[in-house]
């Protein structure tokens, strides 16, 4: 059967849900926002551009779900629990119509807990369709198939994200945060354990951010930055979910517990850009004459203090170059960045068949200038690899495949051909 989109229902006016039934309706489509009462509804409204809403209708659960009948892709996008969604598919499945995609937006919950004892009808139907926030801006979408998903359900959202959307379409694999989420979030957790260390050296936050940011190639935002704009409650909810669905011998274990001092700062509803008065990380005080005053929390007494500049003084400025530095800054980079990059490159064909799908990932997901695999060619992985080594590390998978087919790159042919599995090249996909 050919499937086709052009109406979709949104299931749940958050941030996330408003944002897919925003970018649906600037592309055209008919959509039907829903959330448990019109006041939810109302606020996800605003995020569709006036323009734009002649195309929505409205409702709530209770009183509007049997008009899903009339869509042909049913997106959940309400809370990130794993029995609210189940309980949500329930109600849905025997109200929409055959030919019908549903989805979940969920960012790590894996697809096979939302959709098991489900009937046949389902989970033929069914993906995971992960947008990043915010929706209309962010161009990466994940897209994770189910065991039992047929092939035209799985073209039916790539097309309709790709042509319609305008998305950046990434293949990913029914686990645990997918693949943005995955590597990324890796990325915040560990460094926040592995930051303190620096911390104590002497190394202040703006600086552990400022080494974390450009001159890696990742945003300005760096570590703490970042999880400010993310919110520590989110990580503490990844983290919970990380431990619960990561492999035992995930590394990643180590780290999704959040540190004492952070776990206090969630306690008081220090959560970020999103707890305003009350910060996060950092964060912005008004003063009587109208002025404004940047603020740290500083993680090593617990006490707010004026921002400070970075202390950059003998970073280089050669992408990634700061990573083979002997200095603190260079040892902090390689633990924490470079770390990143070596748990994703042992991440294949774990969460990924491919390499090209986890650089798209991340770079479409979190702003980095290379993905980690292009990074790796852009610092040698021979260089790499000699390091880990010398340190008494293991080789991450992707790299032993690297060195035992005596290659020199993960691509080649000017970055149009990628280095598979097999250890030989392959033509790399077309975006979209």
């Amino acid at each position: 059967m050919s499937r086709s989109i052009e109406s979709v229902a949104v299931l749940g006016c958050g941030t996330m849900g408003s944002g897919i039934a925003a970018a649906s309706a600037a592309a055209g489509c008919k959509v039907l926002m829903l959330d448990i009462s019109t006041e939810a509804v109302e606020r996800g409204l605003a995020a569709v551009a006036e323009d734009h809403r002649n195309l929505v209708e409205t409702g709530t659960f209770d009183a509007d779900l049997a008009k899903i009948a009339d869509y042909d892709w049913i997106c959940e996008a309400i809370v990130e629990d794993l029995p609210t969604k189940r309980e949500l598919f329930e109600r849905v499945e025997p109200l929409r119509k055959d030919g019908s995609v549903i989805s979940s937006n969920t960012s790590g919950i894996p697809l096979s807990d939302i959709t098991e004892g489900f009937p046949d009808r389902l989970r033929n139907d069914v993906a995971i369709t992960h947008f990043f926030n915010p929706v209309q801006v962010m161009k990466l979408f994940e897209l994770v198939p189910g065991e039992d998903t047929t092939a035209e359900v799985i073209e039916a959202f790539s097309s309709f994200g790709a042509n319609q959307l305008g998305k950046g379409v990434v293949n990913a694999k029914d686990t645990v945060n997918f693949i943005g989420n995955r590597i990324g979030c890796f990325f915040m957790l560990s460094g926040l354990h592995l930051a303190k260390s620096f911390l104590i050296n002497g190394m202040s936050q703006e600086t552990i951010d400022g080494v974390l940011g450009k001159p890696v190639g990742l945003p300005p935002t760096g570590l703490y930055g970042l999880i400010d704009l993310i919110g520590l409650d989110v990580m503490d909810l990844v983290g919970k979910n990380l431990e619960v669905n990561l492999p035992a011998d995930d590394i990643g274990r180590a780290y999704t517990e959040l540190p004492q001092i952070e776990q206090g700062m969630l306690g008081r509803g220090q959560l970020g850009r999103k707890a305003r008065a009350l910060g996060g990380f950092g964060k912005v005080e008004k003063l009587e004459d109208g002025s404004k005053k940047k603020l740290t929390f500083d993680l090593r007494n617990a006490e707010w203090r004026d921002a400070e500049p970075a202390d950059l003084e003998g970073v280089p400025a050669d992408l990634g170059a700061v990573i083979f530095e002997d200095s603190l800054a260079g040892e902090l980079a390689w633990q924490i960045f470079g770390g990143t990059l070596r748990y994703a490159a042992d991440l294949v064909p774990e969460i990924s068949d491919d390499v090209v799908n986890i650089d798209r990932a991340i770079k479409w997901g979190f702003n980095w200038a290379l993905g980690p695999f292009e990074m790796l060619d852009h610092l040698g992985p021979a260089r790499v690899i000699e390091r880990i080594e010398a340190e008494g590390g293991d080789v991450p998978a992707m790299l032993q495949v690297l060195r035992d087919a005596e290659a020199s790159s993960f691509y080649s042919a000017d970055g149009s051909q990628y280095l598979g599995l097999d250890g030989a090249y392959h033509d790399v996909p077309a975006e979209g």
